[in-house]
């Protein structure tokens, strides 16, 4: 009696391991890689992760403040109109300009619009490059760690560790009401339409 109690014990624990193994992996999404989205000079660049679309649920992401905290992108900014920024580097002139550019057009703004500008970048890197360009409407986030948003939202470039450049504006909801992909690096954003996007939001 005593062993066949074990063999039924060993036989329900080796049943439990393997359904909790399929609901792990069918809870890990799988992550897409793409090629011919974009290109890095003349050669193609691979993306991770799907492109979202403007109505869908915008993807909460962990990324890292200045100060190497992890935040949840969204969460942090919860009630808020969100303007969602991804970029390449701080430290190239497009994005220098274009971080510098939202940081001046924050002003008219209002608290209640939050402008989130993503990047690789370490959180050191990038609390030396706001201090010195003297950011202080944008908040910048780190995706070093793991990369989370860039593979959320489809931003990642593989070859890079890079963003790709994108733009998304999230309402209080958390649906996205704007996104826009740009179809080169060197692209910046249409700066009128995302704040017109983000109002309207409001």
């Amino acid at each position: 009696m005593a062993k066949a109690k074990k063999s039924t014990k060993k036989a329900t624990k080796k049943t439990v391991k393997k359904v909790v193994k399929r609901v792990v992996r069918a809870a890990k999404p799988k992550i897409v890689e793409r090629v011919g989205v974009i290109k890095l000079g003349e050669n193609p660049a691979t993306i991770i992760g799907n492109d979202v679309v403007v109505g869908q649920t915008a993807p909460e992401f962990s990324a890292q403040a200045i100060d190497w905290s992890l935040l949840p992108g969204l969460a942090s900014t919860a009630g808020k109109v969100r303007i969602l920024a991804a970029v390449p580097s701080l430290n190239t002139a497009v994005c220098d300009k274009e971080t510098r550019t939202f940081n001046e057009r924050a002003a008219a703004l209002g608290d209640d619009i939050a402008i989130l500008v993503i990047s690789s970048d370490l959180p050191i890197a990038q609390k030396i490059w706001c201090g010195g360009a003297g950011i202080d409407k944008v908040q910048t986030l780190s995706d070093h760690l793991d990369m989370d948003f860039g593979i959320k939202y489809g931003t990642y470039i593989k070859e890079r560790r890079w963003h790709r450049r994108a733009v998304f504006v999230v309402d209080r909801d958390g649906k996205l009401v704007y996104v826009a992909y740009m179809p080169q690096l060197g692209m910046e954003p249409n700066y009128d339409e995302v704040l017109a996007a983000a109002k309207a939001a409001l």
